[in-house]
């Protein structure tokens, strides 16, 4: 925190305000100091008969009884004198009751929140005392009603949680007037299971409006209503911080400050500024929660609000959500709070449920664009761009005719995302419905949006992959996991109870098993330090005619690998200005083998290969020529770079088309104007001069799988000098660039040679 929010904090703590809140707490630390704690009289005993034996050692002044957790007294008394006399007492008697009297018990000043037993981790459901439960279930649909009575908050839960949004709502409100604390995420969106972080929300957007008014001249406030006095006071925390032209790394270490000095019970204090999404991390040591409190996430706290809408419109939500969540941190496919790595986060998860209710026939919920056309005129809202439109009362939204009930909806779900077209579409929640690539790519409202081996787009913000960093391996366990649970779904042991006391339904189809690792060939290779890139199929712009030419031929493959590497090198030297050049170990290799193959010819008695000798192929050696046709097409390139060329080029792109280009008017997203964006920074970089190289790198293009179905193309990135950190937002742009600018080469240049014309990389 700067020196400026460091001697603001310091003057407010030294205010009016924050005086008037120190002077409560030390009049209560007197009031501890001179009284009694008195227990051992009878039930019936009255605040009279306690105040007629007491008053003898002097004066009382208040009286607190408890009768409900135990027979109780807390009596104030005038003074330390009175209370020395009453405790030097060698014996307090009264009505034949022996009393016992101590002074009372010194605690610090704060919100008193049941506490909760033990570690908040440790209250997590164990997998046995689950199971237990499910067995005594009479069916599946029973059981996945029970997950969420055991995993959802109870009554004790939520209001300790309520109690602490309260705390921290009148400390903040103390340092920014009008600001509001609103809790998002797993505690409030009807998912929550125990111990789930608190995820907060600081909205200062009446502070900043306060603020502004308050430092209007003085003849312009007269006409103003509801502008607090004294916003502004030589003692406000206000006085030396503008909310409106501080960065966001000010302002959360401001809030961290305030919540180390003045939250009864806070640690671990600790601002994140650097984050993808910047918080401020604590831990209430009453409650022992893990918070996060964040403050420009508007658009997170309107999805959970859809989400609560959801959970309302059909009751068949909450189960199926909470039953596939667990299913999948059981599988090691989800968990990851954050986001951040390579697992599925449960958001991601949560709303590939609710499109799959979309997507059913009849559906079981509406799609966000149609909630949009219920949204009367008070809840229609765009967020930072965005329409966030939708009607908050559930009451709105037409029940669903599908029928189905809970254990046929779970193995359906199986069933759809088993062989699931993940690689060439986009999931859209907004449209309810799995939209080609070539779709997304060409909507201006979602040419950001960054591809990944999982593409879920996010309901209101459609630049956003909810699923973007998860990584290729987990996407292909994923949908293994999902054709095991789809097979285990027809057997009896999931549709029936057990009789002979044998696990069944749910609880087998959460047991972990020997086969939650894949095999190398599925994972792919290391994708390193995480830096890799997913390209959609090149076969998603063929015509049908073209794609039936190539289906179930060695030539799909090759097809696919050549034009992503035509249209790659294009990208990169064309469009990127790097030199490419082929890895040298690639170029040694490649030479080698054409020497051998040069070299090498047909002998008398050679033994010929089975195609050679054109007869049928017997079914012992099938498999392995299956298997030997589907090898992954690989080459990698060495690439330098001499220009940040990823800095500025919107804004680059806007001043070219105020100059007037003529071919920059025509078309803005061609290729060829990126071309220019390109050059343009380079001159502005380095004018004339000649460039040094900034960046070296590698890249590994590589191919798999030979249908249309799983043909995907990765690009596999690794940095070969310092600095990686400048590397790393070099790799962060190529990640929305490639995918969009590729298929925008492929897609012009494809349909106008014939399928599977070979071009060299």
């Amino acid at each position: 925190m700067g020196s400026s929010e460091g001697s603001s904090l310091d003057d407010h703590l030294r205010g009016k305000k924050h005086r008037k809140l120190a002077e409560v707490r030390a009049q209560r630390k007197s009031q501890e100091e001179k009284s009694i704690f008195v227990s051992g009289f009878r039930r019936e005993t009255s605040e009279l008969e306690l105040s007629d034996y007491f008053s003898s050692f002097g004066t009382i002044c208040s009286i607190v009884m408890d009768k409900e957790k135990g027979v109780y007294a807390i009596i104030e008394l005038q003074d330390q004198t009175v209370l020395q006399k009453v405790l030097s007492h060698p014996q307090h008697c009264m009505d034949g009751q022996k009393l016992r009297v101590k002074p009372r018990d010194k605690k610090e000043f704060k919100y008193i929140l049941p506490k909760k037993q033990g570690s908040a981790r440790g209250q997590e459901l164990s997998p046995e005392k689950l199971s237990q439960a499910l067995c005594l279930c009479s069916d599946v649909d029973e059981q996945l009603k029970q997950l969420v009575t055991l995993f959802q908050f109870s009554e004790n839960e939520r209001r300790l949680r309520d109690l602490l949004v309260t705390l921290l709502q009148e400390v903040f409100s103390e340092f920014f007037p009008g600001c509001e604390v609103l809790p998002f995420g797993s505690s409030v969106n009807s998912f929550e299971v125990h111990c789930c972080d608190l995820d907060l929300f600081l909205d200062l957007e009446h502070t900043k409006t306060f603020q502004a008014n308050a430092r209007k001249p003085q003849e312009e406030k007269q006409n103003e209503d509801k502008v607090p006095l004294d916003t502004l006071s030589e003692d406000s925390i206000l006085s030396d911080v503008d909310l409106e032209s501080a960065s966001t790394s000010e302002i959360l270490e401001l809030i961290a400050a305030v919540l180390r000095q003045c939250v009864p019970g806070v640690h671990g204090v600790q601002a994140l500024t650097s984050a993808r999404l910047p918080v401020v991390k604590f831990q209430h040591k009453e409650s022992a929660l893990q918070g996060d409190i964040s403050i420009n996430n508007r658009l997170a706290f309107c999805n959970t609000r859809l989400l609560q809408l959801y959970a309302e419109v059909d009751d068949r939500v909450r189960p199926l959500v909470y039953t596939l969540r667990y299913w999948a941190k059981q599988k090691e496919l989800a968990g990851n709070p954050f986001g951040g790595g390579p697992l599925l986060n449960n958001y991601a998860l949560t709303l590939l449920a609710l499109f799959f209710l979309q997507t059913r026939s009849p559906p079981v919920l509406p799609a966000v664009a149609q909630l949009k056309e219920l949204a009367d005129e008070g809840e229609k809202a765009i967020i930072d761009g965005w329409d966030c439109s939708f009607p908050r009362d559930s009451s709105k939204v037409e029940p669903s005719c599908n029928l189905e009930n809970l254990r046929s909806l779970l193995a359906e779900f199986f069933h759809v995302f088993a062989d699931f077209d993940f690689v060439s579409t986009v999931i859209s929640l907004r449209e309810g419905l799995a939209l080609p690539l070539t779709d997304i790519m060409a909507s201006e409202t979602s040419c950001m949006l960054k591809l990944g081996a999982l593409n879920i787009q996010d309901p209101f913000e459609l630049s956003h992959n909810v699923a973007g960093n998860v990584s290729e391996k987990i996407a292909l366990r994923f949908q293994n996991r999902c054709r095991d649970a789809a097979k285990y779904c027809r057997s009896l042991q999931y549709q029936r109870k057990s009789n002979k006391g044998k696990t069944w339904g749910l609880v087998r189809l959460f047991q972990r098993g020997d086969n939650t690792e894949i095999s190398t060939t599925e994972e792919g290779p290391a994708a390193g330090d995480g830096l890799v890139i997913y390209l959609p199929s090149p076969l998603l712009v063929l015509t049908e005619v073209q794609r039936r030419n190539l289906c179930g031929t060695e030539g799909m493959q090759q097809f696919c690998f050549q034009k992503v590497c035509t249209a790659l090198q294009f990208v990169l030297q064309d469009v990127l200005k790097c030199s490419v050049s082929l890895d040298e170990d690639d170029e040694n290799m490649a030479n080698a083998e054409q020497a051998v193959l040069q070299e090498e010819e047909p002998c008398v008695g050679a033994k010929r290969t089975l195609a050679e000798e054109g007869t049928s192929v017997p079914d012992s050696k099938r498999p392995r020529l299956e298997a030997e046709s589907s090898k992954e097409e690989r080459v990698s390139w060495h690439c330098t770079i001499c220009h940040r060329v990823w800095l500025g080029r919107r804004k680059m792109r806007r001043e070219l088309r105020r100059s007037a280009a003529p071919n920059l008017s025509q078309d803005v997203d061609s290729l060829q104007v990126e071309a220019e964006v390109t050059e343009a920074i380079a001159q502005q970089e380095h004018g004339s001069g000649p460039a040094q190289p900034l960046l070296t790198f590698r890249v590994s293009i590589v191919s798999t799988g030979a249908t249309s179905q799983d043909c995907r193309t990765s690009l596999y990135f690794t940095p070969l000098q310092e600095p990686v950190a400048l590397f790393q937002d070099f790799f962060h742009f190529l990640q929305v660039f490639l995918p969009k600018t590729v298929m925008k080469y492929i897609q012009k240049h494809t349909l106008d040679s014939p399928a599977g014309e070979r071009e060299s990389p």
